[in-house]
This record gives structure tokens, C-alpha cells and sequence, in this order.
């Protein structure tokens, strides 16, 4: 089966030059023809996403996450001689991700008309970790000198035995590896699949934004991770094909390019093909949109008992807990460059237990800092930016508990626990 992955790649690159190379398809049909537990474990995702749906429709008892969704990413980059990425760039890319996924992106003004009303903010935000797995400040970079000049779409850039980088546990982090590939942009995990597999790589010449056009403005990303939210090309990754979303029409295969005007195929009615879609293979700047239907498939994923529901509970983004830090780079012996943030004394918290409000008395360094209540589970249920040296936090709203107040500035971190009569 190795070899329908190398004909399907190798058909993919006896096309033009410059367009979207996507290796997801031929990387799940392999691992799903190589994994029968796979097989079933992705019907079984399958049945729970259209089942979640339909009951979200009928308005049964299915319980769909509500409000935005903050997912913590670790990006495991892979240095090949002097070939690195700069922080700004890695930062860049999360920003990219979140303009599309959050439909904040300025370029909306240019979807169609007769697709305007299906464009859909998906509610789901990403942020470079703070934490890692073991309770270590992190800037959710990691960074691996290695002797693999180019990777293919085999994961083996996943693993530290083979010059990659070991993901991070993949139910409380999106793992995304960036390393050289040769004509590919990326590929996606089937969801599913074994942790350590788990997660989205991403070429350097298409991660983040300022690379070379027209994949400058980091929409490969954003439609990886498309596949690694379930889902898949708009074409059904066959002619006509069926991408399980209601709302997008039919199409014969992938669109190249930055096309304009009215495409149809597949009897696709008058609205045509949507060939802006980030599920398709436009280019960058002709990339605009994801539909209601889109993000339904997406965020059924972390209903009660979904594939990603676990990363609704992830400590990546809390307060560290532990007094080590990560080193930025993976098994080297390199200054570290993250201070160690020492317990403040600077805090003062009244009343302790609480009814309805605490009071926060702080000095002045800390103004313009964020307050976190975070429960049992290292959830952040509550954020509040200090704007003064009493700050006040609400929480007549709370169930009675135990809750932990966190907060970080210049070096120093609160963490404080609040009970809640």
C-alpha cells in the first residue's frame, strides 16, 4: 500500500508547478488500508459526527460545546543545517490560523454573494502552549537539530529515533511539525490514529506568513488542520466525491489557482463550484471561507465523547505548575531562555472563602496583566485583565469549590486557591 501512496504523490507533482499539494488523502488511505483497528475507530468517529449532528438539528439531548473553543499548540520545528524559523514566523502562522477559523480574515468581502450567507465563524482559536506535559513554562516551540535534509509523508518526522521530534500528548495539544518536504505543503493525522502519529505537518515554504507566494499567507495551516478537525476535501478525494458536509455543493475534483466567476460541475445548480473554500486547493489569496456546515463536522468532535473533546480540559494553557523549565531546544545542552517565574508575595486575596466576589490587591506592576480562575480540572473558566490595584472577580455564578487563581508578570506568577461558598 506504500506504493498507492508514492503513484498518488507522484501524480500530484506531474501537475503545474505552483499549486497546493495536499499528501492527506493518500497518507489516510494508506494508514486506514495498513490498520483495521483504524478502520473501525474512524467509522466509529464517522457515526458519532453525523449522529451529533443530526441531534443538534432535531434538538435532542446531544451536548454540543458552546462558545469558543482555545486549543493549545506545540510546534516541533526541524533544523536542518542553518535552515531555521523564527519565532515571529511560528507566531505568525497562529495568527493566520486564527483570522480564518474565527472568519476575522479582511478577504470575506470577496466571497461570492451566493455563498455569503454560509461563511461561518467556527469559534475555535489557537494559542501557542504556556505549559508542557510536565508542568514546565514553555513557549510551546520546540526546536530539533537534525541530519534528515527532506521528509516525506511517512511520519517519521514525528519520532526522535528516526531525527524527528516526539509529539506532545496529543489529547491535550495539537502537535503541528514543520520540516522540509519536497513538493508537498502538508498533511494531516486521520483522526483516531495513534497519539504519537497525532497532529499536522506543514513544509516551511508554506508555514506562516511572508513565505513565498501564492502560499504567503499561511492557509496551508489552516487547511491542514481543516483534516485534523475532520474534515476532508470538497471534491470527496474522488470524482464527484462526497465531502459529508451538507451546505457545500459538489465539485469534480480540485480547483488550481486563483480562479474567478461561476464553475460548475457535477450538476452543482446555480451557485456552482466553492472553489474559495480552504477545503480546496486555491490559491492562498483566493482561500476565504469555511461554512456552518464545516464547523458543525468541527466542533462535533468535542461534544461529550468526541475525538477532541479531551483538549476542552487541557492544562496547556494554564499557569505553570512546576519550578523547571523547558528548554526551547529538544536533547540539546543550550542555555535555557525561559526564566523560571518565582511565587509572588505581592498578592493579596480577601475574602477567602468567598460568597460572590474576591478582591485582588496588587501592586502596580501588575496592571494590564490577566487575572485566571482555572478549576479542579486546570480548566480557565474566568479571565479578567487587572486594571487597577483592587481588582474585583465576580463569581456569584460559580458552583460551590475549590478554584485556583493564577497570574503572571515580569518573572513573577500568582497561584492562589480560592474556595466558593
Amino acid at each position: 500500500m506504500r506504493t498507492v501512496l508514492l503513484i498518488a504523490l507522484q501524480l500530484v507533482a506531474m501537475m503545474a508547478g505552483a499549486q497546493r499539494e495536499c499528501a492527506s488523502a493518500p497518507y489516510r488511505i494508506e494508514r486506514l488500508a495498513k490498520n483495521n483497528s483504524l478502520q473501525q475507530k474512524a467509522a466509529a468517529i464517522e457515526t458519532f459526527i453525523q449522529k451529533y449532528q443530526s441531534n443538534g438539528v432535531t434538538g435532542t439531548t446531544a451536548k454540543m460545546p458552546a462558545g469558543v473553543i482555545r486549543i493549545p499548540v506545540v510546534v516541533h520545528i526541524l533544523e536542518y543545517g542553518n535552515n531555521a524559523i523564527s519565532d515571529a514566523i511560528v507566531l505568525s502562522q497562529i495568527e493566520a490560523m486564527n483570522r480564518d477559523f474565527r472568519r476575522k480574515n479582511a478577504d470575506t468581502s470577496k466571497i461570492p454573494d451566493r455563498f455569503k450567507s454560509l461563511s461561518a465563524d467556527i469559534e475555535i482559536e489557537f494559542a501557542l502552549a504556556t505549559v508542557d506535559p510536565k508542568g514546565r513554562a514553555t513557549t510551546g516551540i520546540v526546536r530539533k537539530k537534525t541530519n534528515i535534509k527532506q521528509w516525506d509523508a511517512d511520519d517519521k518526522i514525528k519520532f526522535s529515533a528516526s531525527g524527528g521530534s516526539n509529539a506532545w500528548d496529543s489529547k491535550s495539544y495539537l502537535n503541528i511539525w514543520v520540516g522540509a518536504m519536497d513538493r508537498i505543503l502538508g498533511y494531516s493525522s486521520v483522526p483516531g490514529d495513534a497519539p504519537e502519529v497525532d497532529g499536522v505537518v506543514l513544509s516551511p515554504s508554506a508555514f506562516g506568513m511572508g513565505t513565498a507566494a501564492p502560499f504567503n499567507m499561511g492557509r496551508t495551516g489552516t487547511h491542514e488542520v481543516g483534516h485534523w478537525l475532520g474534515l476532508i476535501h470538497m471534491w470527496g478525494d474522488k470524482y464527484c466525491g462526497d465531502d459529508l458536509v451538507s451546505d457545500t455543493p459538489p465539485q469534480s475534483t480540485y480547483t488550481v489557482g486563483c480562479p474567478s466567476g461561476m464553475r460548475q460541475s457535477c450538476n452543482n445548480g446555480v451557485n456552482g463550484t466553492m472553489y474559495m473554500n480552504f477545503m480546496d486547493y486555491a490559491d492562498d489569496a483566493c482561500m476565504q471561507m469555511f461554512t456552518t456546515g464545516q464547523k458543525n463536522r468541527m466542533r462535533s468532535l468535542f461534544g461529550d465523547g468526541g475525538e477532541r473533546a479531551s483538549l476542552l480540559y487541557s492544562k496547556g494553557l494554564s499557569i505553570p505548575w512546576s519550578s523547571e523549565v523547558s528548554t526551547p531546544y529538544e536533547e540539546e545542552d543550550v542555555p535555557q531562555k525561559v526564566p523560571v517565574p518565582v511565587l509572588s508575595d505581592k498578592a493579596n486575596i480577601y475574602p477567602n472563602p468567598a460568597i460572590s466576589e474576591i478582591v485582588v490587591s496588587l501592586d502596580a506592576s501588575w496592571v494590564g496583566s490577566e487575572l485566571q480562575l482555572v478549576n479542579v480540572n486546570g480548566v480557565v473558566i474566568q479571565r479578567v485583565s487587572i486594571t487597577n490595584k483592587e481588582q474585583k472577580m465576580h463569581l456569584g455564578n460559580l458552583q460551590k469549590g475549590i478554584y485556583f487563581l493564577r497570574s503572571r508578570n515580569s518573572g513573577q506568577m500568582i497561584n492562589e486557591k480560592i474556595v466558593k461558598l
